[in-house]
């Protein structure tokens, strides 16, 4: 009974200071804001400010409405333990039961108050690009793909291929998704960096081990009010190319010149769309994920995921790596930053990536770094 009650106390003087820490009255103020301008008329006249009261909604609900159903617990296990007899063990079991339920429900709050930064709700554009290791490299990269394109079917994301550019000789040079969902940026940002694989290559007729890395470009989508102007820049610091589409795409591909690629010269930012049936649709795309880039870039050193994202994407190769996947000589897949690791490789890179992007998520409010 002593240590049901001490659990209880614990798991309340946490809630009471995860309460203070994120201010859960004016959290629950807000939500009753914004609830108020869902029914005003004329909401939906603006679909961008709509999306944004919507989204940030969704996001002050995920913290407001756990927390109220752990409190509403915490005090029904503290009631029932008080007129327990501690020789009923029956019932003293089902009370240890809840209180481990209600733990357990603690450490989810934790991961969704780490989903709470300005752009998580957002829907994304992830881009995999190969780096140093040639062919076994660009196959490196495509079971990326595979893997993102499995973890986001079976999270219930919703995947638009935007660009695939095949490798020379196999795997892939480039490849663009559109991922959206709840929550998209705040999961996949967690796999923003370079990707290092240790295998025996199936490319070396020689047999030997070899190290390949790839790396993985993170994007929000932001609506139009909050996008670069790209007006203001000046049009000679872009390259506009027309190239035709290969790889999958429908039935236009491989027929016209319908891709484009964008290349903002001073900062080496590229986005490329090939999957509409139109260069125009293609274009319009195109220059919607470079504004995207662009804001991202410039936020760079307000939001505390990002400040390295410049390095990440110049280097792509040894000393950057965030996680390694080694399938020989032992089999094992670590994270660098979290310390979270299994042996379970093949699972993971069949879409089994979510106690990685908990781990991360954990790990990001442990060290303060949450997004301002």
């Amino acid at each position: 009974m002593y240590e049901l009650r001490e659990r209880l106390r614990l798991l309340d003087e946490k809630l009471r200071k995860f309460a203070s820490n994120i201010d859960i009255d004016q959290l629950r103020a807000e939500i009753g804001e914004l609830e108020g301008q869902m029914s005003r008329p004329g909401f939906w006249d603006d679909q961008d400010i709509a999306q944004q009261v919507i989204g940030r909604l969704k996001v002050c609900k995920s913290i407001v409405d756990p927390y109220t159903e752990l409190r509403e617990g915490v005090t029904a296990c503290d009631e029932l333990l008080g007129m327990a007899d501690e020789t009923d063990t029956e019932t003293i079991a089902e009370i240890e039961s809840e209180i481990a339920q209600q733990e357990s429900g603690y450490g989810d709050l934790e991961v969704k108050l780490a989903l709470s930064g300005p752009y998580d709700n957002n829907a994304i554009y992830m881009t995999v690009k190969p780096g140093a290791g040639g062919t076994d490299a660009c196959d490196w990269a495509s079971m990326l793909y595979r893997m993102y394109a499995n973890y986001a079917e079976q999270a219930g994301y919703q995947c638009e291929l935007l660009e695939y550019e095949e490798g020379a000789e196999a795997g892939l040079k480039s490849v663009t998704l559109n991922i959206r969902g709840d929550f998209a940026y705040g999961h996949f940002k967690a796999e923003m960096g370079t990707h290092r694989l240790v295998r025996i290559s199936p490319f070396n007729s020689s047999g030997t081990r070899e190290t390949s890395f790839a790396a993985v470009e993170v994007t929000p989508e932001l609506p139009e009010t909050e996008l670069v102007d790209l007006d203001e820049i000046d049009e000679k610091e872009f390259r506009i190319d027309t190239y035709r589409a290969s790889g999958a795409g429908g039935q236009h591909v491989n027929k016209t010149d319908s891709a484009v690629r964008i290349t903002h010269l001073p900062s080496g930012v590229v986005t490329s769309c090939q999957t509409e049936r139109s260069q125009v649709q293609n274009r319009s795309k195109a220059w919607k994920m470079m504004a995207a880039k662009l804001q991202q870039q410039r936020e760079a050193e307000r939001l505390s995921e990002l400040r390295d994202l410049g390095a990440e994407r110049g280097t792509i190769g040894w000393g950057h790596q965030i996680r390694s996947y080694v399938l020989h000589p032992y089999q094992m897949v670590k994270d660098l930053r979290t310390g979270h690791e299994t042996g379970q490789v093949q699972a993971v890179l069949d879409g089994g990536l979510q106690p990685f992007i908990d781990a991360y998520l954990r790990w990001r409010m442990e060290a303060g770094l949450q997004s301002e």
